[in-house]
């Protein structure tokens, strides 16, 4: 009886090593798996380029690796939301990504489009991939974090009892958006042609074809997101937030020029100067006027007052709950990381 049990031990024990034998690892051309799901190599190196631009400096292999493994992370985090959104029935439609081509695409013309496309190493599958993606994304937060989040008017009494301070303004304010050129500034330019100036006069053509296209009727924010060069605010419209009035005397010329607007107005092509004593011109720019406001104490009834408490306090809470969320999410995802592996070994040998 004793041997009749070793035995059928022993043939669990062979059968369990048949099984592991044929659980083969993959291939070198994944480099991690969500829930199964295989992430290729080629996919993580074309983010990789991508994430690198026309920097001049080559990254030491040391500093590749970093970036390579923040990519992947990211694009792990992607695919367990993407998985998500998949099992509520959240992924976006064609209609949605097909809507979303139609506003990119309206600002240009179809070669300067496709120049854009090839600028950035992509094809239009490409680019309606990461839209469904993006797209997707958005409609998981919508129905699992921001349909849940509820701002009342007594939290925004409370809150505005709380900072009244804040919101009593001790000079005018602007809220300002620009186009802006650089000429030969090194910097990249971050707009949707990647398009850059290469000279001053290039520069100086570059933004009066702009303004010209601006008094044409084109829209300030396409034109922002399409042709301006200041990375920090082109995917925004070229939007630059509140500057009080004291920031704008600064630069007298650029004041003068600002305060004649009414609320939609946009200057003519002004000069951007180096800072310092010199005065050396960089670049070029156009402003426009969103709004103006006085100083003076914002009342609680005012609207401005109660949008941007509202705005504040949803804002705050969705970032909360979206971080608990995808927490959440990846706690209970099954992630096998095979490039981390990799570079673990390679660092033992």
């Amino acid at each position: 009886m004793r041997l009749r049990v070793a035995f059928l031990i022993l043939a669990a024990g062979a059968s369990l090593a048949v099984v592991a034998g044929c659980h083969r690892s993959p291939t070198s051309d994944v480099v991690a798996t969500v829930n199964g799901k295989e992430i290729m190599r080629a996919e993580l190196d074309r983010n990789y380029k991508a994430s690198l631009g026309d920097a001049p400096q080559k990254p030491s292999p040391e500093e590749a690796n970093i970036r390579r493994l923040t990519i992947l992370d990211q694009m792990i985090q992607d695919e367990i939301r993407q998985q998500r959104a998949a099992k509520l029935n959240l992924a976006a439609s064609d209609e949605d990504v097909n809507a979303k081509i139609t506003d990119l695409h309206a600002p240009y013309t179809q070669e300067e489009f496709d120049n854009q496309l090839k600028q950035r190493d992509m094809t239009l599958d490409d680019l309606k991939r990461n839209i469904r993606r993006s797209l997707t994304q958005d409609k998981l937060i919508n129905k699992e974090i921001e349909s849940k989040v509820n701002v009342t008017d007594a939290e925004i009494s409370a809150y505005y009892a709380a900072h009244k301070a804040d919101f009593n303004l001790i000079e005018p304010r602007y809220q300002l958006a620009q186009i802006a050129v650089n000429g030969a500034s090194a910097q990249q330019p971050g707009n949707l042609q990647n398009s850059k100036a290469s000279s001053d006069a290039d520069a100086r053509k570059k933004i009066q074809i702009l303004h010209n296209r601006l008094e044409s009727g084109e829209d300030f924010s396409s034109l922002a997101i399409g042709s301006s060069e200041d990375a920090n605010t082109s995917s925004s419209g070229g939007d630059l937030g509140f500057v009080f009035e004291s920031q704008l005397k600064a630069d007298p010329q650029v004041y003068d020029a600002i305060s004649k607007l009414k609320p939609g107005q946009f200057t003519d092509v002004l000069p951007v100067y180096s800072p310092g004593a010199d005065r050396k011109i960089i670049g070029y720019a156009i402003y426009r006027l969103t709004s103006r406001e006085p100083a003076g104490q914002r009342e609680l009834n005012d609207p401005r007052v109660q949008q941007a408490i509202h705005t504040a306090l949803h804002n705050g809470r969705v970032q909360l709950l979206e971080k608990a969320y995808f927490e959440k999410l990846q706690n209970e995802a099954k992630i096998q990381n095979y490039l981390a592996d990799e570079i673990l070994k390679q660092g033992a040998q």
